[in-house]
Parts: C-alpha cells; structure tokens; sequence
C-alpha cells in the first residue's frame, strides 16, 4: 500500500501551473520588446552568447526540483506486506451511556464529550490489549468489537452521538449482558467491562446482570458522569433551551451513585466518580494491569517505509543541475566550430 503521510502538503503543487502562467508570460512579453529593438535575426548576431533555450530548461529544472520537494514534505511511504502479530495483553469492553441525560454540562463540555475524550485517551495509550466499544441507551449495540486496531476505535468512536441509539432509557443491564457474549470466547486473557454512564433511570436488574458476568471471569468497573445534584439537559437551538417534562417544569437530571457503586460491587470492580479534574480511568487502568494475559495472533500491516529521501535526492541533484547551467552560451564552447571551413580544410589535405 502506497500512500502520503502528510497529504495537505500536496496543494502546493498547485504553484507548478501558477508558475507556468508567469513563465510563459514573461516569455512573451520579452519576445515583444526584442521585436520591438529591431529584427530579432539581427540583434542574435549582435548577442552571440544569449541562448534562447537555456532559461526554458532551467526553468524545467527549477519545477521539477519544487515538484519533488513538494512530494518529500508530503512524506511518500509504503507497507504492503501483511504479518501476524502477537501481543500478550488483556481484554477491554467500554460500555458507553449515549442516553440524552449525558449531554448535561455539570462535566464540561458536557458528559458524553468528556468520556469520549478519556477513552479516546485512554486507546491511545493501550500497546498490547485489545478494546472494544458497546453504546447503550434503552438498548444496547456493539459499536467496535473487540480489537487491537486502536486508530479504527478512535474513528468509529468519534461518530458516537445521542443519536446513535435511538431508543431513549438507560438499559445498562443489557449493556453487560450484550458485553459478556462480545468477549473473545475461550480466552485466557484477563477481561474487563468498563460502564461509564449517570446510572440514572435504569430500565432492568443491572446488579444482577453484573453477577452473572463476574461468574464468566468479567470483572466491571464503573465511573459515574455528572454531580448529585444534577443539571438541565440542554436541547439545542440557538438560545439556552432545556428539557422539560409535561407541567413545563425543567428536567434535571442527576448522578445515581448508588446504583452504579451497587454494580462495581457485584462486578467486584471499583466505582470512581468523574469530574472536572478527571474521569478515573488512570484508577481503573491499574487494576487491569495487575489481571491476567493472554498472547494474541492479529495480521496487520507492517510499518510503512519511508521513501521521502528519494524525492529529496531527486530534487537536490535537479537543483544542482540548474545551479551549474548558465542562461548564456559559454564563450570557450562558443569558440569552437566543429562545421568551420578551416577544420575542412586539414581534413581534406
């Protein structure tokens, strides 16, 4: 696979036209004002050394050099070859709530943002374990299985939104249960359910649903979004407009501590409690360090292979070729007539 590590470096090759218009323009313009000295046959006599030629060609070379400069800065770079990789690590299932409640701006900027933002994170510090991300609402859906692709998480978990579940609720006993049967099966590998959510409103026995998964080996940690004592639930539009509920009495929606510190428990996991300063999950991280592993197989691609150098290299050597190439005819290769009747006549005698 063949591609550019720095693609937005690319537009600037739109300046090889752009100089192409001046160049040619600055041709005609001297082409005009030579006429208009006299008969251009004349006035070549007259300027035996002025090539006409030469400038066109430096002026290739000084496009070509920007074109590869240009491609170098753009960082070409191939990895074609796939291999298998193994990795000794553990297993980890995030279990987001994407309910309407964790768009509540008591976690700046609100609390969905701020827990994609930790996990974002935290996928991005991860070498070795493989991740994956469930979205739940008053539904549950694996949104990455589990995976070592930590960039592929990054991007699918950028997506997520309120709107990505488009039952309302807070069905985090499904969460767990959809989280049990998306593990690796017959893995020794160490595995982990991290709910992150508000806890509130939930719609089933999320406790019980907890104990069954700790008895298939899971252990679940959970961290609680939002303050006790709650926050509105903005609505968009242009002005501050929030939820309310059929009296017209604004919904306020708050942190079910109590719940969520009840399923750590029976998941024999920790409950941490996210704020401003931090979600938690540096806390939680040290626990699954401490679980078991297990070696994973996974082909990829290998490293991609720089190839910038080869641009430089062309570039440099079509610099100095236009650095060593003078506009005017040289006067000692001028002076040497290979046609003259001189050298016809020693070849005659």
């Amino acid at each position: 696979m063949f591609e550019f590590a720095y693609s937005d470096y690319l537009w600037f090759l739109w300046l090889v036209p752009l100089m192409l218009a001046v160049f040619m323009a600055a041709r005609y313009w001297r082409r005009t004002a030579i006429r208009k000295l006299g008969d251009p046959g004349l006035l070549g006599l007259l300027m035996p050394r002025v090539s006409g030629q030469r400038p066109a060609f430096k002026f290739i070379l000084a496009v070509l050099s920007l074109v590869f400069i240009i491609l170098a800065l753009a960082g070409p770079r191939f990895g074609s070859r796939l291999e298998e990789v193994r990795r000794e690590g553990v297993e980890i299932m995030i279990a987001l709530d994407v309910s309407n409640s964790m768009l509540a701006e008591d976690i700046t900027p609100n609390r969905l943002e701020r827990s994609k933002m930790a996990v974002s994170r935290l996928a991005s510090s991860l070498r070795n374990d493989r991740i994956g991300l469930i979205v739940f609402a008053g539904d549950a859906f694996v949104q990455v299985p589990v995976t070592a692709d930590y960039a592929a998480f990054r991007m699918m978990l950028e997506n997520v939104s309120t709107g990505t579940v488009p039952v309302q609720g807070t069905a985090i006993g499904r969460a767990i249960d959809l989280a049990a049967r998306s593990f690796t099966p017959e893995t020794a590998a160490g595995k982990v359910l991290i709910i992150i959510s508000d806890g509130e409103d939930h719609e089933d026995d999320p406790v019980k649903a907890a104990e069954n998964a700790r008895q298939q080996g899971i252990a679940i940690h959970t961290i609680g979004m939002g303050r006790p004592e709650g926050a509105p639930i903005p609505v968009g539009g242009g002005q501050a407009r929030f939820l309310a509920d059929q009296d017209g009495n604004t919904v306020i929606t708050r942190l079910d501590e109590a719940a969520l510190r009840s399923i750590a428990l029976a998941g024999e996991g920790l409950f941490v409690r996210a704020g401003n300063s931090g979600t938690g999950l540096d806390l939680i991280m040290e626990e699954v360090e401490k679980m078991e592993k297990a070696e994973f197989a996974q082909l990829q691609y290998t490293e991609f292979t720089e190839r910038f150098q080869y641009m430089a290299a062309i570039a440099l050597v079509l610099l100095l070729l236009d650095f060593f190439i003078n506009e005017r005819k040289s006067r000692w290769l001028s002076s040497i007539n290979l046609f003259s009747g001189k050298h016809r006549n020693n070849h005659g005698k």
